[in-house]
């Protein structure tokens, strides 16, 4: 039998389209591959995941939920800026069984346009993640980060993340969270982000963003900083994961940036294979 690859989803009920349509272009690029899908939520309903649940069995995809007790965080700085959701991926070596050793995150407002296994097989040479930076046409940002966050590295996006679930077991610890949160509440403009960052950062390794974390807005920049190389026509062959960064998502009709009908063209996809489900 084939070992399945452990993908991390945590997110509420209102991100249940775009996870499926995530999960939609994972499937449609990976025929190949094996998929366990772990989602850790807290109140998803019984309707949504039954739902969720016979697309996945559509995709052959298997799908574990666990489902976090109300009181589980709730010593846990929370308010619309610190969601309970962004605790779950920090903390998932204290959420997902032991038998489960890597796992790759997910964001939900992602695109997966190519095979993903390399990614699921990057060797960790030691760290707890492997994560891209979004360091734009100047690498500005970096700088910024660094003074804010007090760091002298590249600041790392969370949203596409492999984890080594059981060193994070181990060194991740849930109180160290909650205390940065308390102490520097208000530098923190990316909550978990920034989070993942101060105390994780320096066990993080660095992968290409434009190859697993391409920051859709940023198609300028990569196509200036490659001399022109990394053109449509190189992300096509080369890219595996768009990231729809910022706002407006491509789901909203705002949204009109030159890989918007690719997003919704997944979603169209999606709509058909649920049709006939």
């Amino acid at each position: 039998m084939k070992d399945k690859i452990d993908i991390l989803v945590t997110l509420d009920e209102s991100y249940l389209g775009p996870l499926k349509v995530m999960l939609t272009s994972l499937h449609q690029n990976n025929r190949q591959t094996d998929f366990r899908i772990w989602l850790i939520h807290e109140r998803i309903s019984s309707e949504k995941l039954r739902s969720l649940q016979t697309l996945l069995k559509f995709y052959e995809m298997e799908l574990k939920v666990i489902k976090v007790p109300q009181d589980l965080f709730s010593d846990a700085p929370t308010a619309e800026r610190y969601p309970k959701e962004m605790y779950y991926r920090l903390a998932c070596g204290n959420l997902l069984p032991e038998s489960v050793k890597r796992v790759i995150y997910l964001d939900p407002d992602t695109l997966i346009i190519n095979s993903i296994k390399e990614l699921w097989e990057v060797d960790m040479e030691g760290n707890i993640l492997a994560a891209a930076t979004h360091s734009g046409l100047t690498n500005i940002t970096k700088g910024i980060n660094n003074i804010r966050l007090g760091t002298n590295r590249g600041y790392f996006n969370s949203g596409i993340m492999v984890i080594d679930v059981e060193q994070a077991r181990s060194k991740v610890q849930i109180e160290d969270i909650y205390d940065t949160i308390r102490k520097y509440s208000d530098y923190l403009l990316l909550p978990d982000q920034d989070v993942m960052n101060y105390l994780y950062g320096e066990f993080t390794k660095e992968i290409p963003e434009e190859i697993w974390n391409y920051d859709t807005r940023q198609s300028s920049a990569y196509f200036t900083r490659s001399f022109g190389a990394h053109n449509t026509h190189w992300v096509a062959g080369n890219t595996v994961i768009l990231h729809y960064c910022g706002k407006p998502k491509p789901w909203n009709e705002k949204s009109n940036n030159r890989f918007t009908l690719l997003y919704l063209h997944y979603q169209q996809l999606l709509k058909r294979y649920e049709e006939n489900i």
